[in-house]
């Protein structure tokens, strides 16, 4: 079954109702973003999580101590390198380390193969932007980087595309951000819902 990574997570609430519609993972922005949040805001989300539901802390090149210690003191689970963080960076963190690639074109995944991760993470290239873009990309790009390792698919996904993206790319999991919110860094309940619905091709 496809797994569902709903990102920008800023409050226990919105956490709360997409564990309750099925999401696999959340994911928690400590890079500047509208969706940025503090290690206090996350250590008081977490612990009120349900079991099985994966916490991961998204960095944009930041210092390597500081994702070390909200790693370990929120806790997480994985941490998602949204930066230009190099391949012995991600060793340090291995294997609880999924690196993002912006997708702009077939030489934005050139050098996917030197990366020792448990992941990859697919999203839209954007100008000036490092996720939550809300803008999708050429999906056969992500089919094809799916030989270098398990490709979560991420950049512009919704209720109504998320499915064909699914059985066009085949990916281990999904990224959805903005598909979901009513505004920046608030989810939208029923977005969130039909979203992971459409993602196992539930009955909305």
């Amino acid at each position: 079954m496809i797994r569902v990574k709903i990102c920008g997570i800023t409050n226990l609430e919105d956490a709360l109702w997409a564990a309750r519609c099925g999401a696999d993972a959340l994911g928690f922005v400590f890079a500047p973003s509208p969706r940025r949040v503090t290690l206090d805001q996350v250590r008081g989300i977490v612990p009120n999580l349900p079991p099985y539901v994966t916490k991961v802390g998204v960095f944009v090149d930041q210092d390597l101590a500081f994702v070390k210690e909200a790693m370990a003191t929120c806790p997480l689970d994985v941490a998602q390198l949204q930066g230009s963080e190099s391949p012995e960076y991600c060793r340090e963190l291995f294997p609880r380390v999924v690196k993002a690639f912006r997708v702009k074109d077939a030489r934005s995944l050139a050098n996917m193969a030197n990366y020792r991760v448990a992941a990859y993470l697919l999203d839209s290239y954007v100008e000036g932007r490092d996720g939550g873009t809300g803008t999708a990309f050429n999906w056969d790009l992500a089919r094809d980087a799916g030989r270098h390792g398990p490709v979560i698919l991420g950049g512009g996904l919704n209720k109504h595309n998320v499915w064909l993206a699914i059985t066009m790319v085949q990916p281990y999991g999904v990224d959805v951000s903005s598909g979901v919110e009513s505004a920046a860094g608030r989810k939208d309940p029923v977005k969130v819902r039909d979203f992971i619905q459409a993602a196992r091709q539930e009955s909305l």
